[in-house]
């Protein structure tokens, strides 16, 4: 009888920029909604992370914002969360957007996860958007640069090749046992969860401008078992009264499409009714103080 294969374990992080599809490949690997997902760049704010687990590995996946060049206090903070989650992973996915060739964004991004000298796969993500000839220029070129990476096409939206890369990955992570609970599949909490619904869904419904200068806090959070309810409260910051009008919307209608979009979803989550109250409270400025922004930005 031949014996079972050796179990492996360890962290892998996706990196990349703005808005080439970290989150949702990482809510397909894991087989659950871990991370937010918006068409906006800049949804991630926070290092989020998801647990696959199968009977020969565990892969702990760390989700990062994305890296980009900012000025401001917010963005500065969102890139420094994801640079320290890449340095600490034992395998880097450097997620590009498929194209003809290789985006300059994604070029330079790639170059700053090549010299971590940690072992990295090449996810060439959204093939499905290209001809498949199209792709056959900028594998070789990525071959000719990036020589040590892995390269991997897949299609995160549709789950096109996700099998091939979870096998890459689980021959590159080290022999070991589970690092992570067998049980979970995230360490974030439900208050995180809840925080980060209510964003999503903002994001959503919102124009560009405001969902970039908002922040979402739980307030209270409080099971009541006998009425199989969470009643969960919120405030959502904003640094503008404008803003604050634009959110709730005339008679309150545009914060209540919120509200229930997020509360639909929580409920599905958490498998249980959700009673959920939001807030709108004004602080000019938050995303250019260093403190308001780690307080709201933990």
């Amino acid at each position: 009888m031949a014996d079972a294969p050796e179990h492996r374990a360890g962290f892998v992080a996706l990196g990349g920029r703005s808005n080439v599809g970290k989150s949702t490949l990482l809510n397909r690997i894991v087989g659950q909604k871990v991370a937010i997902v918006t068409p906006r760049p800049q949804t991630t704010r926070r290092r989020i992370l998801g647990i696959r687990n199968d009977p020969d590995a565990q892969i702990v996946l760390i989700d990062t914002p994305g890296l980009h060049e900012s000025s401001k206090e917010l963005n500065r903070r969102m890139v420094d969360v994801a640079r320290r989650a890449l340095a600490e992973a034992e395998v880097v996915l450097g997620v590009i957007a498929a194209g003809a060739s290789i985006d300059p964004e994604d070029r330079a991004t790639l170059h700053e996860l090549a010299e971590l000298k940690t072992p990295m796969v090449i996810v060439i993500n959204k093939v499905d958007l290209v001809p498949r000839p199209q792709l056959l220029p900028l594998i070789e070129e990525l071959h000719r640069e990036f020589p040590a990476g892995e390269i991997v096409p897949v299609s995160a939206l549709r789950g096109e090749n996700v099998d091939e890369l979870i096998a890459t990955i689980k021959r590159m992570l080290p022999v070991g046992p589970s690092l992570m609970p067998e049980d979970e599949y995230t360490d974030q909490t439900e208050r995180m969860i809840a925080e980060e619904m209510v964003r999503e869904k903002i994001f959503l419904a919102m124009s560009q401008e405001i969902p970039f200068s908002t922040a979402v806090r739980v307030e209270t959070f409080a099971d009541e078992p006998e009425r199989k309810l969470k009643r969960i409260a919120v405030v959502i910051v904003v640094e503008r009264d404008s803003h604050k009008g634009m959110l709730i919307g005339a008679g309150g209608r545009t914060l209540k499409k919120i509200g229930t979009a997020a509360r639909l979803e929580l409920e599905d989550v958490f498998e249980t009714r959700v009673f959920l109250e939001m807030r709108v409270k004004v602080e000019p400025g938050w995303t250019r103080d260093p403190a308001k922004v780690a307080e709201y930005c933990p």
